[in-house]
């Protein structure tokens, strides 16, 4: 049973694909996971490399369970070891929330630049400056830090471990803190390779029988609007579901001087645009459509295939990119739909592109990210003299996780996906139910982008993704 002051430990490194929740307002204060990035010390070397190394997490749980307790009523619950309201209950079990700094000590070093210093004789990177941490937390009011993970796991007042790290430690963190007895929430995507993940699965399987819990973060789930699509597709409102498209854009290394990171690394990120962008989409059409992708026929390609190492002087050296720029792939998928996916860094003009649009027999849905309070429906059935697609705003509180903030019309933010992925996840908990996405659902994207990969790597070729010797969730 989990005790009544639990406490979430976070381990991060590298460049995060977001900086963190930092979210003050009167009606929920919530303070979620600021960011510091620390300037690692080092010998003299091809420049400062800079590492979001230090997660500073302040009464996460606390300040979310209760801001969603006001109103979410179907979810109220007690937590154990705790007594009152849910919401008294929420802020009881984690009143006594520390916060902890972590980071990996090696996760974050480019192998590119190791091999620098091997050439010049330099000394190996110490990695972590522990008198920075200490500083920091010293600086933000923290009790306690850690510098790294394993000791982290290894205390009896740490109940959760966040895993944010590169994918390449993914599977030995997430599977040491579960066998440790830790509740675990693991970035997407959920490993690099498939076996991977089928480790973690496996892992988290053991952990459930004994009542601990794990979950991978596809925050996209959790914002109203997908939601939403989500419950009508359920519903029966489109019909049958024939065609989904999907595409996820950003350029944010079209620059060719943009520096060679731990993301444009094979053996750090598994995969690139395709693990980074592609994951999400592959995991938020399957769960608006209930279908799962069978086989994937894909192309990828590397525009920019060597860049600078980073570095505090423009000394020339350079490492190669071992990622993918741009994915693009046509999946089948277990329903009878047939779908098109677009994962590209290289979108000239996209900051975060995502959109997608579902076609059905008797209707369609079509959402886009940069307008995330917003659902589009074309509903069929509609007289002829007025079908067309409808706008709607969702923002009013019938609609999922908007009840518990603002007035009705008023929209919510990326950040909020954040507090609804930590709300779900810690009622999971409370209430001794896998919270969704399990490991097993992120272990079916992992399948799709293993799946993915071959088939780049052989002509386009169609690939059918082995079944699972896990179960599906």
């Amino acid at each position: 049973m989990m005790k009544p002051h639990w406490l979430a430990g976070f381990v991060v490194c590298g460049w995060l694909s977001w900086t963190g929740i930092v979210h003050a307002d009167a009606v929920t204060d919530w303070h979620g996971i600021a960011v510091q990035t620390l300037e690692k010390a080092a010998p003299p070397r091809p420049g400062p490399i800079r590492f979001l190394d230090v997660a500073m997490v302040q009464a996460a749980v606390h300040d979310a369970v209760q801001a969603f307790d006001k109103k979410y009523k179907p979810y109220h619950t007690t937590i154990p070891g705790a007594t009152g309201s849910p919401a008294a209950a929420a802020a009881s079990a984690a009143h006594d929330v520390l916060v902890h700094l972590v980071s990996s000590q090696a996760a974050a070093l480019d192998t590119t630049y190791q091999e620098y210093l091997a050439a010049h004789g330099l000394t190996k990177d110490p990695g972590v400056d522990a008198g920075k941490v200490a500083d920091a937390a010293s600086t933000l009011g923290w009790r306690t830090h850690e510098t790294d993970w394993r000791a982290l796991i290894e205390r009896d007042d740490i109940h959760l471990v966040d895993v944010c790290t590169p994918g390449e430690s993914h599977a030995e963190i997430a599977i040491a803190a579960l066998e440790a007895g830790k509740h675990v929430l693991c970035e997407k995507p959920l490993a690099n390779t498939a076996d991977e993940a089928a480790a973690m699965v496996d892992a988290a399987q053991r952990a459930a029988r004994k009542g601990i819990r794990a979950m991978v973060g596809f925050n996209y789930r959790r914002l109203p609007a997908t939601m939403l699509a989500h419950r009508m597709v359920a519903e029966g409102r489109l019909g049958t579901i024939r065609h989904i498209r999907a595409v996820y854009l950003q350029d944010w290394i079209v620059d060719p001087q943009f520096p060679l990171v731990w993301r444009l690394r094979q053996e750090a990120a598994g995969s690139g645009a395709l693990g980074d962008l592609g994951a999400h989409i592959v995991d938020l059409t399957q769960f608006i459509t209930g279908q799962q992708i069978t086989t994937v026929s894909a192309l990828t390609e590397t525009f920019v295939r060597e860049r600078p190492l980073p570095s505090h002087t423009d000394n020339g050296a350079h490492g190669r990119v071992t990622v993918d720029d741009a994915a693009l792939f046509l999946a089948r998928l277990d329903g009878g739909a047939v779908a098109s996916y677009e994962a590209s860094r290289f979108a000239t003009g996209r900051k975060n592109a995502l959109r997608l649009e579902i076609n059905g027999s008797t209707g369609s849905l079509a959402f886009d990210l940069e307008r995330l309070n917003e659902l589009e429906l074309y509903d069929a059935t509609d007289p002829a003299e007025s079908q067309g697609f409808t706008r709607i705003l969702v923002t009013e509180p019938e609609h999922p996780y908007v009840s518990a903030w603002w007035p009705p019309g008023h929209g919510l933010g990326y950040e909020h996906s954040f507090t609804h992925e930590m709300r779900d996840l810690i009622h999971g908990i409370a209430e001794g139910t896998d919270p969704r996405p399990t490991f097993a659902d992120g272990f079916q994207v992992q399948r799709v982008l293993d799946a993915v990969a071959r088939s780049a790597a052989e002509s386009a070729g169609w690939i059918k993704l082995a079944q699972p010797a896990t179960t599906r969730s």
